[in-house]
């Protein structure tokens, strides 16, 4: 009885063992496999911090200033004690001021385009002009422009062309065209605008650009107001005889917001040194 009993206790030892065999095994199994899943599931990508390049702006269509200097000469002769006249060594010197400076000269053309519709314009534009027409604007003006390779325009009184010796003539007007001078209009006689009849002045304005029409064979679109006098009256005449802008003497760069017809101007003088020019077309003064 004994040995049976002995026997009994043998097997359930040996049974046990062989469950707590398989229990170790299974959990081991159960072990490896979970560590296997938890090994093949892919890791989050790490984000790695990059300093974001910023999107680059588009160059502005437009990207000239809204003030524009027109510069205005009158005679390119010397002459003692009258600053109207600059000297023609001294007109050399000023066009190598706006070269050394990056200026740009442009047409009239240009500038209306600009104002009318956002036309883009070189780089610092500037329009370089002359009043009255004087005979040395071709003799000194000229030579001196066409080295440069720059733009300019005049505006000339009608009534002198072919009638004076030291004003151009119509030959000289039309070879000024051909080398990128713009000649336009300075009324017929140079008078005080303002001090007219809405008459008189109708017959300045429209009599003087008739004459340059059909002596120069193109439309004459810019007028110059003589000693920069105008009114209201003047105004609607320039407008309605189809100029498309008018300049004062009023000092400064023109801005479309003076109004197409009334537009400033930066005085030339011979009375001012080349350094106070640069200032001018730099606009630390005015």
């Amino acid at each position: 009885m004994t040995r049976r009993k002995r026997k009994s206790h043998k097997n359930y030892f040996g049974l046990a063992a062989v469950l707590i065999v398989i229990i170790i095994a299974a959990a081991a199994i159960f072990t490896l496999v979970s560590h296997k899943k938890t090994a093949e599931k892919p890791k989050p990508k790490t984000k790695v911090a990059t300093s974001k390049k910023p999107k680059e702006k588009p160059v502005p269509k437009d990207p000239n200033p809204v003030n524009i200097p027109v510069l205005m000469y009158h005679s390119i002769a010397y002459e003692k004690n009258n600053e109207l006249r600059v000297p023609k060594e001294k007109f050399r010197e000023e066009m190598q001021v706006i070269k050394d400076n990056g200026f740009t000269p442009i047409t009239l053309d240009d500038l209306y385009s600009h104002f009318t519709n956002e036309t883009a314009l070189p780089p610092k534009p500037l329009i370089i002009s002359f009043d009255d027409g004087y005979k040395d604007n071709y003799e000194n003006a000229l030579p001196i422009l066409k080295e440069f390779g720059f733009k300019a325009c005049a505006f000339v009184i009608t009534c002198q062309i072919d009638d004076s010796t030291d004003f151009m003539t119509s030959a000289m007007l039309k070879e000024m065209e051909a080398n990128g001078v713009d000649i336009e209009c300075h009324t017929v006689t140079h008078p005080h605008l303002s001090a007219l009849s809405y008459d008189k002045q109708l017959v300045e304005l429209r009599d003087s650009k008739t004459k340059l029409e059909k002596l120069l064979n193109k439309k004459i679109n810019y007028i110059a107001y003589p000693y920069g006098s105008y009114n209201s009256d003047t105004v609607k005449l320039a407008e309605s005889l189809g100029y498309k802008m008018a300049f004062t003497t009023n000092e400064g760069p023109a801005n479309k917001s003076q109004g197409m017809f009334t537009l400033d101007r930066v005085y030339v003088s011979n009375a001012n040194s080349v350094d106070y020019f640069k200032k001018q077309i730099t606009g630390e003064v005015q």
